[in-house]
């Protein structure tokens, strides 16, 4: 991998990542951009124990612009786009509508492929290796940052999940904060350690391995299940089956073997609803240990991923009750949820 670190015309940070190492980015950005102005404010509730980020300037983003306007395509033609070279592999940026920023934490973008009607299902093996670098090299230098608690790296796919660009991204969020599902799960896990001396993450992978019907993909080095107490129609977790508190500690057999077995569970998300189906949408979320958290190394890395889509046409809102009191209620049981993603697998 080759890695490239540019400015933009504004002064935000640019990193191109390369699989050759005979790439060359040395175009300048010749917008006209002034600095960016955020408004970026973290707030304490002090009923719920968590933090809402207040950020007004994110009004202003940039909303379903046509194909030919997509500010993640490179710039070509003399259209001018947030990536200044002609061609990428995989491109990085800050955020110019961040949620976070400053003391109040880092947004970054991540660019997948100059190709505007990729999705990540269409990267191949190499492609998706240099995200996976991509996404372990900012964890390690977005952890060096003092204000940095934790790193977030997530994919929104479809309009059904808010997507407002849709060229294929996913973004990086850098809180300032541990975040409310990890305290939990982290608070989970050292009860389970108290309680049975065990890990609380080995325990239930080693269950979901063993029986319950729910185990999507085995490989050597990773597990997928539909987990027992799914929160969503398909949803699918992915373990590296030697546990790791964050990307950066994943060995070289896991990194090599990531490729084929993620692009095969993408592939599967698209056929779950039949021939002829819009592509479905989704949301790929990696959990990451937070990096001064006292129970940090009982945590395990793991990728979530999962669907709005309850049915063909038909969405699964967050009401009354998951909306209001938390409390998710599912319509697909998740054992008929594995048993789909097992039919539709591409061997």
């Amino acid at each position: 991998m080759k890695k490239t670190v540019t400015r933009l015309a504004d002064g935000r940070e640019l990193i191109y990542y390369d699989s050759r190492d005979d790439a060359v980015h040395d175009a300048v950005d010749l917008r006209p951009l002034g600095p960016v102005a955020t408004s970026s404010e973290i707030r304490h509730d002090p009923l719920l124990g968590d933090s809402v980020a207040i950020a007004s300037h994110r009004q202003a983003r940039t909303y379903h612009p046509p194909a030919d306007e997509c500010p993640l395509c490179p710039s070509r033609d003399g259209r001018l786009s947030e990536i200044p070279d002609s061609a990428y592999d995989v491109a990085v940026f800050e955020n110019r509508f961040p949620s976070l920023a400053g003391d109040s934490g880092r947004c970054e973008v991540v660019c997948f492929t100059s190709d505007h009607n990729a999705s990540f299902a269409d990267l191949g093996a190499e492609r998706a290796a240099l995200v996976l670098d991509a996404w372990t090299d900012r964890t390690a230098e977005l952890a060096g940052l003092p204000q940095v608690e934790q790193v977030f790296a997530f994919e929104n796919r479809g309009v059904e999940i808010g997507v407002t660009l849709g060229h294929p991204h996913g973004q990086i969020y850098a809180y300032p904060f541990v975040t409310p599902r990890s305290t939990l799960m982290l608070r989970s896990a050292e009860e389970h350690r108290a309680r049975t001396g065990r890990n609380l993450f080995d325990d239930l992978v080693e269950r979901e391995r063993t029986g319950g019907g729910r185990v999507v993909l085995t490989g050597e080095h990773w597990l997928a299940f539909v987990p027992y107490a799914a929160h969503w129609p398909y949803e699918v977790h992915l373990y590296p089956t030697r546990r790791v508190p964050d990307l950066r500690e994943l060995d070289d057999a896991a990194r090599a073997e990531f490729p084929r077995v993620y692009l095969e569970l993408l592939k599967r998300f698209d056929r779950i609803f039949g021939e002829g189906e819009p592509p479905t949408p989704y949301i790929a979320a990696w959990h990451q240990a937070p990096f001064r958290a006292a129970g940090r190394h009982d945590f395990a890395l793991h990728l979530e991923l999962f669907t709005v889509r309850r049915t063909s046409g038909k969405l699964k809102f967050l009401a009354g009750s998951e909306s209001g009191m938390s409390v998710f209620i599912n319509d697909v049981p998740p054992e008929a949820a594995a048993e789909r993603l097992r039919e539709v697998a591409s061997e």
